[in-house]
């Protein structure tokens, strides 16, 4: 049954050019919206939270602050209508996953940069 799924992703799932990111990272994401016949380009900007899974259900999640409300967005990795990702900034954190970000506020809420 497992080689029936690799096979199906192997052959059928579009692979994305992505760059290299991991959580912490502040990216900005460029996806296609199709509203009727019309689709446009819209981006989402913000801190990697996690990634997870692997291969072709790999996913990754990205919060911004949207005024004073957060706002978290999951992205499957191979999703068909991601043009492209930008890395904005590398930030240093020393955790996969970093859900203690959600509850920080002000300055406390803010990533070092890592140096390359």
């Amino acid at each position: 049954m497992g080689n029936l799924v690799d096979f199906v992703q192997s052959e059928f799932v579009t692979k994305n050019e992505i760059p290299d990111f991991s959580a912490g990272d502040t990216i900005t994401v460029y996806y296609e919206i199709r509203e009727g016949s019309k689709t446009r380009t819209q981006f989402f900007r913000g801190v990697v939270i996690q990634r997870r899974g692997s291969g072709a259900s790999e996913t990754f999640t990205i919060r911004k602050m949207s005024g004073t409300i957060g706002v978290e967005r999951i992205f499957p990795i191979n999703l068909p209508a991601i043009q492209k990702i930008e890395v904005n900034k590398r930030g240093k954190v020393r955790r996969a996953r970093i859900f203690y970000f959600r509850n920080l506020t002000g300055k406390k809420a803010q990533i070092k940069e890592r140096r390359s």
